[in-house]
């Protein structure tokens, strides 16, 4: 099998590159969607698409940041499928505590009209999460809190 050189990076370098490719590549998706679906001017949801993404980038470093260092705790070391589940969960769950009310206020529904309006995108970013990352740790290696010498 042939072996992948990867580029090296120290945690937090990794965990901004991480956050900053989800974000823009998420971007790039939902704001035509939001505006499709929504019926909103495509700037109108250039722009919730833009502030939702710089809260969830926020969201996104803090959450990684807690979410390694808990990693570093657990045994096997690795990222199995559960574990990339469970980040996932968490991450998206956080996150739609952040971004419904947001949501809320800038397309005039209720909390309520808000949450159902997200259940799309938090499928949509449930499953790209999961993804994203198996895809991220196999272009950039895994980080030093998954690997077998970050014993604690």
């Amino acid at each position: 099998m042939r072996r992948v050189q990867r580029i090296a990076m120290s945690a937090r370098w990794r965990r901004v590159v991480q956050a900053v490719l989800y974000e823009a590549i998420a971007v790039a998706v939902v704001a035509p969607v939001l505006a499709w679906v929504y019926a909103h001017p495509a700037m109108s949801s250039l722009a919730l698409s833009a502030t939702m993404s710089g809260v969830a980038l926020a969201w996104n470093v803090a959450f990684n940041a807690v979410y390694e260092r808990w990693e570093s705790t657990q045994r096997p070391h690795g990222r199995p499928w559960g574990r990339r589940i469970v980040h996932g969960l968490a991450f998206e769950g956080g996150l739609t505590f952040l971004l419904v009310p947001i949501m809320s206020v800038w397309l005039h529904v209720s909390i309520g009209q808000a949450l159902v309006a997200d259940a799309g995108l938090l499928a949509f970013f449930f499953v790209y999460t999961v993804v994203y990352t198996w895809a991220f740790d196999r272009a950039f290696g895994l980080p030093a809190s998954a690997r077998e010498s970050s014993a604690a």
